[in-house]
Parts: structure tokens; C-alpha cells; sequence
């Protein structure tokens, strides 16, 4: 007898289609658009508020060393802008990043001079301010991360979702959380669209590399990685991560030298192109080099919760060691630390192993490298907010330290309604029914009691930061209450994430997709 045939609109058999591979598709273009937009109107709000030395003269704040970048770049030959000349006094603002930066403030002079020149004018622009030049400065913020952020943080979040990045087939319909949790970054929004910098590009190029290892596309991810670190050289903090796995992809080949050769022709053509002003003498190289590492500054220079900083009140290792002494203890602490999370890459990458390394190797740099900054949090926070649908507890925790790390940066800038609207939204969303902060791993009570205590403190002292005066004696107290606490947080994840990384050897089901080696 013959079978009666299948009508085309019946549905399939469930157990077979349980069996079918999963192919994502495109992520929805209204639902990314709704994202973008709320993400685009919170930098919007945000910017409408004060800047980094708004008003304060001599020097100001960020905000003026990034304008004077945009007069020096507009006016000045190449030749000298990292140079001392009767026109670029280092002494004030002098440009101490790479060249991609340089010429990122040259276009935007071009932007700006077109419409209002005298905010560029070379001398008498020194501390310009106005209403106008104001909303093109942030302007020129905005259009930078809506170029490049916005686009790096889709693309990751397709990559993700479609290697299964972290095993488990429960996490692929919460992509929308994830991009909200990556464009509603509060620590990004606030240091890039209120205190005023441009780190959503370097961490933008960082997205996109990290995007390509993702989607296999190595060649592509370290041309964006290598422009990332010739935007700001705090890119190098991902380094060991990316050359671990790539090193460790390209060695588990057919053809080992030729694939770590092919890279290696990508970094360097991408470096002489960027460079290329500065390739003809030995000379105009070192001028740039000697402005990206400002040993000068010492060791440490704010309230940061770092190492250095933290055990200086115990330790002080300004007055007892020489900058020379400093650089070798900061760079031996600082391998030691990122050492087995490359290890582990080299010996057996994956995608789930990348990302943590990512954030481990980021940890190591900002917890024990040289003149380390506040905002330099950014960089591990970037891949433990790409964790999120991984590691949502890690992720909800450390940004909270995090954003609270940079408290007192806050205050200074007068951010503090800012710093209240964008922690509050995070919050919201993180806990939203759509969220993942369910799904991640169980913590006992006895854990969250202790996990409770330094919360409770930091809960505290946001109030008495504001509203109680410190002793005479110790000025500062209020300041270092705030890094002991965030400092011990930091160390306290960054074991765990190390501990997590290599417990992947032992857990393959968790490693993800191998079929990209």
C-alpha cells in the first residue's frame, strides 16, 4: 500500500529536528535597532551633563586634552606632534598616544574647523568652551561609537550565538539581553560620553577582532586587533590572549609556520601602515615610542585599585624602590599573572577559553602593570560583559565594582545624577524577566553572606563620600575605603576566572565549538 504523501505545511518531527544542527539567523533589524536606539539616547543623555575639567583652568581635564590633540594634528606636520616645538608644549596635553589616535583627532579637527574654528585655532584655542564647540566635541563621540561599537557588539553577538560559544543550546535566544548588556556598558557610557574620551573605538576594533576569531576570520581579527593597539596602547592588555589562542589554533595545523606567518605579515603591514610617517629614521620612532610610556609619572598616580596602589599604604614603593627597580617588578608580576591563562590557550584553545582569557589577561595588566589609570578598568570589563550570558553573576558583580571604582572620578567631574541614572538602568535590565542572571552558577548562602559585607561598605560610602568630611590628617580616607574595597573584589574574580578557564581542559562539553581549529 502505498504511503500517503506529507503535505507540505505539516510541522516537522520534533525528535528529528532535535537532532538538526542549530543555524542562527540574522539577528532581528528592528529588534537591534530598538537596542541601538536606547543605547544611542542613554550616550545622548549622558553628554548633555559636565565634562572632565569643565571650567577648570589651567589645564582643564580630558575633554581640552582631546581638543588641544585635534588643534596640534589640524595645524602641525606629522613630524611634530609627539615632538617638544615652539607650538606643542608637552607639558601640556602633549599627545601620548599612538598614531591611529593621532589621525582619529586630526579627521575630527577637519569636522570641527569646518563649522567652528576658533575651538581649533593653533595658541589661542588653549581651553576653549562654548555651548557650540561642546556639542561637537560629543558629537564627535557619538558618531565614533555608533561607527564602530555599535557595529563590533552585533557582530560578536551573531559570532556568539552562532558558534554556540558557551555549549548550551538555553542561550540562544538571549542574544537581545547580551547586546543590551554590551552597548548598555555604564562604566563605557560614562567615561567615554560624560567624562569625555574615545575608548569606545580601541575597544570597538578589540570587539571586532574578537568577533573574527569567533567566526573564523583570523587574518581579519588581527588587522582590527593591531589597529585597536594603534588606537591605545591599553589594547595590549589582550595581547596574551590573542596571541595564546591564535598561537595555539595556528600549531594544532597541517601547516603551523605558514599560518603563524600569514599573521605575522598581517600585523606588520598593518603596523608599517600605520607607522609610516614615522618609519624613515630610527629618531621620529622613538620620539612617538618615548610618549606612550610615561615611566616619568611613577608607578602608580590616582586612587587605583590596583596592587601598587592598594599595598603602598603598607609598602611604599615610590620611596623605596627607583623607576628602573619598579619596571622590572611591574612587567615579572605582570607575566606571572597572565601566564597560565595563556598556557592554557596555547595548549587548548577555544572559543569559551578565548573569552576568559580575554578577561584574565586584561585583569592581569590592570591589577600589576605600570601607571595604571581608574578607567583602564574598562578593558577586563569589556570581556566579562561578553561573558554575560556565560558568567551572568561574575558579570553583574564586577560591573557594579567596577563603575564603583571609579566613584570618586565621578564626583570630580560633578556625574553624580549621570552615575545614578546609568547604574539604576543597568540594574533594571540585568534583572529584567528576559535576563540571564538566573542561569548562571549557584551561589550558597554562606557565600553570599560574605560577598554581602563589602557590598553593604560600598553601599555606605557611596553616602558618606558625599556628605561626611574626612579627617585633616588622612584627606583621602573616603578614597582608599573605596579602592581596598573594590581591590579585594578584583582579586577575589579574577582567581575564579582563571580557576573557570582552566577547569575547561577538564569540562569539554563546556569549550564550545572545535571545528574552527
Amino acid at each position: 500500500m502505498a504511503k500517503p504523501k506529507k503535505s507540505r505545511n505539516s510541522a516537522p518531527d520534533p525528535s528529528v529536528a532535535a537532532q538538526l544542527p542549530w543555524r542562527p539567523s540574522a539577528p532581528p533589524l528592528a529588534t537591534f535597532l530598538l537596542i541601538s536606539f536606547a543605547a544611542l539616547l542613554l550616550r545622548a543623555l549622558v553628554s548633555v551633563g559636565p565634562y572632565s575639567g569643565q571650567g577648570a583652568a589651567p589645564k582643564f581635564g580630558d575633554y581640552e586634552a582631546q581638543r588641544h590633540w585635534m588643534e596640534l594634528t589640524l595645524h602641525l606636520p606629522s613630524s611634530d606632534w609627539y615632538r617638544n616645538t615652539s607650538d606643542n608644549d608637552l607639558a601640556y596635553w602633549g599627545l601620548d598616544y599612538p598614531p591611529l589616535s593621532a589621525y582619529q583627532s586630526r579627521l575630527h579637527a577637519h569636522l570641527i574647523n569646518a563649522s567652528l574654528p576658533d575651538a581649533v585655532a593653533l595658541r589661542s584655542s588653549r581651553g576653549f568652551e562654548s555651548q557650540e564647540s561642546k556639542l561637537l566635541m560629543r558629537w564627535t563621540v557619538l558618531s565614533s561609537d555608533l561607527m564602530v561599537f555599535f557595529p563590533a557588539a552585533l557582530w560578536f553577538v551573531w559570532a556568539y550565538m552562532k558558534d554556540g560559544v558557551g555549549g548550551s543550546g538555553e542561550r540562544r535566544e538571549g542574544w537581545t539581553w547580551l547586546l543590551a548588556m554590551v552597548l548598555l556598558n555604564p562604566c563605557l557610557v560614562l567615561i567615554d560620553h560624560g567624562h569625555f574620551q574615545y575608548n569606545c573605538i580601541s575597544l570597538g576594533l578589540t570587539l571586532g577582532a574578537i568577533a573574527g576569531i569567533l567566526s573564523r576570520n583570523e587574518l581579519v581579527a588581527a588587522a582590527l586587533f593591531s589597529l585597536a593597539i594603534n588606537h591605545k596602547q591599553m589594547s595590549m592588555y589582550f595581547a596574551p590572549a590573542f596571541f595564546g589562542h591564535l598561537i595555539g589554533k595556528c600549531l594544532k595545523r597541517k601547516y603551523p609556520i605558514v599560518e603563524i606567518m600569514k599573521l605575522g605579515f598581517v600585523v606588520l603591514g598593518t603596523f608599517a601602515l600605520v607607522w609610516w610617517p614615522y618609519l624613515h629614521s630610527y629618531e621620529a620612532a622613538m620620539q612617538v615610542i618615548s610618549r606612550l610610556a610615561p615611566f616619568e609619572r611613577g608607578i602608580y598616580e590616582d586612587y587605583v585599585a590596583n596592587f601598587w596602589c592598594t599595598t603602598s599604604v603598607l609598602i611604599k614603593w615610590k620611596r623605596l624602590y627607583a623607576i628602573k627597580s619598579l619596571k622590572l617588578m611591574s612587567l615579572s608580576a605582570t607575566i606571572l599573572a597572565f601566564l597560565p591563562s595563556f598556557i592554557q590557550q596555547v595548549k587548548s584553545p577555544s572559543n569559551l577559553g578565548f573569552l576568559y582569557s580575554l578577561l584574565n589577561s586584561s585583569f592581569s595588566f590592570y591589577l600589576f602593570s605600570y601607571q595604571v589609570h581608574e578607567k583602564s578598568i574598562l578593558l577586563p570589563l569589556l570581556p566579562a560583559s561578553l561573558l554575560a550570558l556565560h558568567e551572568p553573576h561574575l558579570h553583574g558583580w564586577f560591573t557594579y565594582y567596577a563603575l564603583f571604582s571609579m566613584y570618586p572620578l565621578i564626583c570630580r567631574d560633578q556625574l553624580l545624577l549621570q552615575y545614578i541614572a546609568v547604574l539604576g538602568l543597568f540594574v533594571l535590565i540585568y534583572y529584567s524577566p528576559g535576563g540571564n542572571y538566573g542561569k548562571g552558577m549557584k551561589i550558597s548562602s554562606g557565600t553570599m553572606a560574605v560577598l554581602s559585607l563589602p557590598l553593604l561598605c560600598s553601599i555606605l560610602l557611596h553616602t558618606m563620600y558625599l556628605q561626611i568630611e574626612p579627617p585633616k590628617r588622612y584627606p583621602f580616607l573616603f578614597d582608599a575605603l573605596i579602592m581596598f574595597i573594590c581591590f579585594s573584589q578584583f582579586i577575589i574574580l579574577t582567581l575564579y576566572t582563571n580557576y573557570k578557564q582552566w577547569m575547561l581542559d577538564f569540562h569539554p562539553r563546556h569549550v564550545g565549538s572545535k571545528k574552527d581549529l
